[in-house]
């Protein structure tokens, strides 16, 4: 079933175009209504990024939560994990978090969280979008019951504390230089402070938010600066989060990129020897490499494969019991500390191996080798379906060629109008090869939609 306003990430858009404050007063309104249940008054959390529009929804969300009589915490500028975590934690009845996670500005979104702190399933969001369709059944509070707001202090230290609590006690980064990036996003001061409160040598950058330049040449998706930052100052290790920091990426000290696989494989290979997984093996999706899936077999864990989307990771840890997961992107769950993805608890459990191994991060995190993934979107009308002969013909001839050893991925993106195409094989020209065939078939049936639609 196609939905209107959500998608794999919550409801995101171009800001006052698809994300406009009546969006954000009919998703509070509705979201409020299907959260009261009880006679307690009930709250709700928001916490959001640095985008310049995060006022402007943060101020509807309040209308529209306030209108139903729900009571608002306003947590400003702090991480994803954090409105996660606090909304657990403060007993708050829903968690709301304003961000569009690494797109640039322009772009906005809602995440919504439940009381247990956990991403809300795909049934409450069509109840939710089914009551904002149908505005005359939103129950408007009377004068006396209508919400309050306010705004909460030392919720930025409650967090810094928690995620250092996620080490041993007295564990100490002291001896090593950290280059931090937070993507002039919403960890700009809490990832800083709490690498320095470990006793790491701390080099910051990303860290002056203007509410247009989160995510611009900085953060997770744009590694280059830090790259560039880690080299000149001879860092032992480059941290880069993306505008929310629910994801991180790893640079080494040589400046190589350490992506979300390798990382999974560190953290499974040391709580295996540890005695730390709860299951044997790990949660990924299936855009992470064979490499990995491999490595893994060579220590005796199954990678257990999930379609893409950190919600779907974390629903399959959930079911099967497993307390380690992520994406290839950076998403990193370990559900021994966290309801969702957290760039800045992924990266201490990094540097608390580094620092036990006594070696590298170049050693420590370069576990197995990558095979060669090549990837190329199309812009796509949304719901356009995909089974068409052409591309059906297309995705056939591109997966006999790749053979068992090879994998072709073809999906539509959750947060862009856009199908992604993803193939990997040992031979990175017959990856481009075939990215290349699915590409043009959906080109041409793209535009051959396009026409449609003008005649």
């Amino acid at each position: 079933m196609t939905r209107k306003y959500f998608g794999t990430d919550g409801i995101r858009g171009i800001a006052n175009s698809a994300i406009t404050p009546e969006v954000a007063i009919r998703t509070a309104q509705a979201t409020g209504i299907i959260f009261q249940r009880g006679e307690h008054r009930h709250r709700a959390v928001i916490g959001k990024d640095t985008r310049l529009s995060g006022y402007m929804i943060e101020n509807a969300l309040v209308s529209g939560f306030t209108s139903v009589g729900v009571d608002v915490l306003l947590l400003g500028p702090i991480p994803t994990p954090a409105v996660a975590m606090l909304t657990h934690s403060m007993r708050a009845d829903v968690g709301v978090m304003i961000s569009a996670s690494h797109n640039p500005y322009e772009d906005n979104g809602i995440k919504l969280f439940g009381p247990d702190g956990f991403k809300l399933p795909d049934e409450i969001e069509t109840k939710i979008e089914a009551l904002m369709d149908h505005p005359v059944q939103l129950k408007l509070s009377k004068p006396g019951d209508l919400g309050r707001a306010m705004r909460v202090d030392g919720d930025r230290a409650r967090y810094i504390e928690f995620a250092k609590r996620t080490l041993p006690r007295n564990f100490s980064l002291e001896g090593l230089r950290i280059v931090v990036d937070c993507a002039n996003g919403a960890a700009y001061k809490v990832a800083p402070e709490a690498l320095w409160e470990l006793g790491a040598e701390v080099v910051p950058i990303g860290v002056d938010p203007d509410g247009f330049n989160i995510n611009r040449e900085v953060g997770s998706t744009a590694p280059a600066a830090l790259i560039k930052k880690v080299r000149e100052v001879r860092a032992d290790i480059g941290i880069a989060l993306d505008g929310d920091a629910d994801r991180v990426i790893i640079v080494d000290e040589s400046g190589k990129i350490v992506d979300g696989d390798q990382l999974l494989a560190a953290i499974a290979k040391s709580w295996k020897e540890e005695g730390r997984l709860s299951q044997p093996g790990i949660v990924a999706t299936v855009m992470s490499n064979l490499g990995l899936e491999h490595y893994l077999e060579g220590l005796g864990l199954a990678l257990a494969r999930t379609p893409v989307g950190d919600r779907y990771v974390l629903e399959h840890m959930r079911e099967k019991g497993f307390n380690v997961g992520g994406e290839q992107s950076g998403h990193i769950i370990l559900s021994d500390y966290s309801t969702t993805g957290d760039g800045l608890v992924a990266a201490l459990q990094i540097l608390a191996i580094v620092k036990n191994q006594d070696k590298p991060v170049s050693r420590v995190c370069k576990l197995f080798e990558s095979l060669p993934q090549i990837t190329q979107n199309v812009r796509f009308k949304p719901g356009q379906p995909l089974d068409e002969s052409a591309v059906a013909r297309a995705a056939r001839e591109g997966r006999t060629a790749l053979g068992q050893d090879g994998r072709l991925i073809v999906r539509p993106s959750g947060t862009e109008p856009v199908i992604r195409v993803m193939a990997e094989a040992a031979d990175a020209d017959l990856a481009a090869s075939v990215v290349a065939g699915v590409c043009a078939a959906l080109s041409a049936l793209a535009k051959e939609a396009a026409q449609a639609g003008a005649d």
